[in-house]
């Protein structure tokens, strides 16, 4: 997993994500590759020594920290990934001239063509060493030992789990020196804040049981009160969130809506797409909901709307999703139906995000 293909060049043209915003990740069906986007945020933080808290109700911090991949910190391995890339580009090149009908289509490139530095590189077929982890101050918060340590609390009209998060949040932020608000003595870190699954029925929120639950407003409460947080203080924040569970879309409209930048994550594990022949060089599809306007009226536009990733033995990549063409007479009626409805469907994608002045390597 690298941050230079996820990010700088797919996702966020302007580099890594915003200081004092709010990255929500839709959860792919099963979590898998979710979680592996959260886990290489936290990862990110730690190789660039900026503090960290990390959130769940799901897996215990110290254990999602003992998980997350390892660096690669020789540059070795970027500019292999950058030679491939161009050798496969002048490949592609050379079987274009003998499709002369497409010699005057605009280029388009699934990865870049030279290597530039941008973040790091991680091996998430190996953990990260246990030194390296020890190397930042971190924070935790697991809401089973909260709520068992204190009694329940009621605050900001929602339920106790997200009352004691915010909490937790609010006093980290003001006691480790992240205010941006107050004038501060010491030399200025960040804080990388992560939240693992919020909205779950974990979290003691009923909004992914039931079409009306008994409380629909704890979770947009919560980003409320968070947004006004961050914006105030040196913290960037990621959330991920099982969108698909979520039953009553208004809830989920509002969640959007108070999140600044938003993705989907769309696995083809036990999906028709799985064994289609068009998505075999891919796992999944990346579905952008929303980019972020900061100190703007409107968003920086990408030309990239149709983004697929794939995880390799080392490697979770993302990347423009290209189709095959249909070059063949004797394509049956029903393949070409099926090809059209495809393009049709990765058509009504997003564009890509925008990012403000100060930001982070994701």
């Amino acid at each position: 997993m690298y941050s230079y293909f996820i990010l700088h060049f797919v996702l966020f043209p302007g580099g890594g994500v915003a200081v004092g915003t709010l990255l929500l990740i839709e959860e792919d069906k099963y979590g898998l590759y979710s979680n592996l986007l959260f886990k290489y945020f936290l990862a990110e933080g730690i190789v660039c020594g900026h503090d960290l808290f990390v959130a769940s109700a799901k897996e215990h911090p110290d254990k999602i920290l003992k998980e997350l991949p390892a660096p690669l910190l020789d540059d070795t391995y970027g500019k292999e990934l950058g030679d491939e890339a161009a050798a496969k580009s002048e490949d592609s090149q050379d079987s274009m001239k003998i499709a002369w009908r497409y010699q005057n289509l605009p280029k388009m490139e699934a990865s870049p063509t030279t290597y530039t530095k941008f973040g790091h590189y991680y091996d998430v077929s190996k953990k990260m060493s246990p030194e390296l982890c020890q190397s930042v101050k971190w924070h935790s918060f697991y809401l089973h030992e909260e709520l068992s340590f204190e009694p329940k609390l009621k605050a900001w009209s929602m339920n106790s789990g997200y009352a004691r998060l915010l909490q937790s949040i609010q006093k980290i932020i003001s006691q480790e020196g992240f205010d941006g608000s107050d004038p501060q003595k010491k030399q200025r870190n960040v804080l990388r804040i992560g939240i693992q699954s919020l909205g779950s029925i974990l979290w003691g929120d009923g909004v992914c049981c039931s079409d009306n639950p008994e409380d629909p407003h704890s979770l947009t409460k919560f980003l409320y009160v968070l947004r006004g947080l961050l914006r105030k203080s040196l913290s960037a924040c990621i959330i991920t969130v099982p969108a698909h569970l979520i039953q009553n879309k208004a809830i989920m409209e509002r969640v959007t809506n108070l999140s600044d930048m938003v993705v989907g994550l769309e696995s083809f594990i036990g999906s028709e797409r799985e064994t289609n022949p068009l998505y075999k060089d891919y796992h999944g599809l990346v579905h952008v909901h929303q980019i972020p306007r900061l100190n703007s009226l409107i968003c920086d536009v990408s030309d990239t709307k149709d983004l697929a990733f794939r995880l390799k033995r080392k490697l979770f990549t993302i990347e423009r999703l290209h189709l095959p063409p249909d070059l063949s007479d004797t394509v049956s009626r029903a393949s070409k139906q099926d090809l059209a409805g495809s393009a049709k469907l990765l058509s009504s994608g997003c564009g890509a995000m925008a990012i403000g002045k100060k930001h982070l390597d994701f």
